[in-house]
């Protein structure tokens, strides 16, 4: 399991607890956000922004751009990851595709320029300043333990899976074509300048990724330059495209994305964050309970119903009536809605617990509701003054849970999620899931 490290804590005014000035080489790798909970990590990262202003105004609404010049948060966005980080990640056994992509937008196309198998640093140093072309790092977190702080607490602080991706971008180049995105965006700009063009949504809170031409998207509503430190959140929907402005060596970006799709591969269906979703989750279990009860729903259909080539308005007005009573059966709280699937997935999928250690694992003793073939995983916390406090999945709030068909497989879990990497022996290789960074090397 990874090994121990140091809690990272607030220091609003740079200094040490006792007081004394925290040097600037400490700060790089101190951290500026407060970790004493999810909220608390939200609010430093919006930081002046409030969070439930945020939710108000801006949430699925809006873009909001946060230009903060303070050196100190510049210097610990640039700890998080960059361009010179990527000549010992490349040690690690990294391959195109799996783990970064080398792409370049030409003439309004994206140009993929990835080599085949396992990268090498040289050729990739060729590639970025020679050809121009953007690094697209994926899913970071496996080898930054400070994202992986950062990512758990805002999974926690969601309900959602969180993923990301960094992109170091050389001056003068665009890496992607205008498009947007399925899920909630916030940039950390951590090295130089990226300069940012957002345009009105074509389809307002999308539920997939699409280019679009610019002849379509018309003129930004937005013209931006982000510069170290600065954070830009825009909801799923959201047109955009970038580029490093000349005269700035290159820029460097970290997006964090939540609200993503997730895939049930039991109903074969797309599950996204929203209403309709959920009622794609509860509804069948909602039916099922319901016909237990009621002699109406378990009558059989007319016999010419399933022959017409259409539903008659005498159908239509008997699913009104029964549609009626499921909303008076729930009103009264006489029926319970349980998502099934969209919890498995976020359960099974979310990144294990900072830091983690071996110890810190223990079967549940009570059924998850998640299907036999799975064990609860609980997360011991240890308070002061010694001793051991089991949580269970009502802790779900305070405290992140795994979840794995067989308790055997536990170590492999929580070092790395992909089905396709189980032997890799990088130690922090967390993922927030398989599909992330299978489906984003796509885009």
């Amino acid at each position: 399991m990874p090994k121990k490290g140091r809690s990272a804590v607030k220091r609003p005014d740079n200094k040490a607890e006792n007081g004394v000035a925290v040097s600037a080489k400490q700060r790089k790798t101190e951290s500026l956000l407060c970790f004493e909970s999810p909220a608390s990590l939200f609010q430093s990262l919006i930081a002046p922004m409030d969070v439930e202003q945020f939710f108000q105004e801006y949430w699925e609404k809006k873009p909001l751009l946060l230009q903060r010049s303070d050196p100190a948060l510049t210097s610990y966005y640039q700890s998080l990851f960059q361009l010179s980080d990527l000549k010992h990640l490349c040690t690690q056994n990294l391959e195109y595709a799996r783990d970064l992509n080398v792409c370049r937008c030409v003439n309004g196309k994206k140009k993929v320029m990835n080599k085949e198998g396992r990268v090498n640093y040289s050729q990739l140093k060729k590639d970025f300043d020679q050809r121009r072309a953007t690094i697209q790092f994926h899913q970071p977190q496996r080898f930054k333990d400070e994202l992986w702080h950062i990512q758990e607490q805002l999974e926690c602080f969601f309900g959602a899976l969180v993923g990301s991706n960094v992109y170091i971008t050389p001056q003068e180049s665009q890496g992607l074509p205008p498009h947007y995105d399925d899920v909630e965006v916030f940039i950390l700009q951590l090295e130089g300048q990226k300069h940012w063009r957002l345009y009105e949504p074509t389809v307002p809170l999308a539920r997939e990724y699409s280019l679009e031409p610019e002849e379509r998207i018309g003129k930004p509503t937005h013209d931006i330059i982000l510069k170290a430190g600065d954070l830009l959140y825009f909801p799923r929907g959201t047109i955009h495209q970038a580029d490093t402005p000349a005269g700035v060596e290159h820029s460097t970006h970290l997006t964090l994305s939540t609200y993503q799709n997730t895939y049930s591969f039991k109903i074969k269906h797309f599950f996204f964050r929203s209403w309709g979703d959920f009622l794609l989750d509860v509804f069948p279990s909602l039916l099922f309970d319901s016909m237990k009860g009621d002699l109406s729903l378990r009558q059989g259909l007319p016999r010419s119903l399933l022959c017409s080539p259409g539903v008659s308005s005498e159908v239509n007005k008997q699913v009104s009536v029964f549609l009626r009573g499921l909303a008076e059966s729930l009103e009264k709280e006489q029926q319970e809605l349980r998502s099934s699937e969209m919890r498995r997935d976020f359960i099974s999928s979310r990144l294990p617990p900072y830091k983690l250690q071996e110890e810190d694992i223990m079967p549940g003793e009570y059924g998850d509701g998640l299907g036999s073939d799975h064990l609860c995983v609980c997360v011991r916390e240890r308070p002061k003054g010694g001793g051991r406090l089991k949580l269970g999945l009502h802790d779900i709030g305070k405290n992140l849970h795994c979840q794995c068909s067989f308790f055997d497989n536990i170590y492999r879990h929580m070092k790395q999620c992909r089905a396709h990497d189980v032997t890799s022996p990088a130690p922090t290789r967390v993922l927030s899931r398989v599909r992330a960074d299978q489906e984003l090397s796509q885009r």
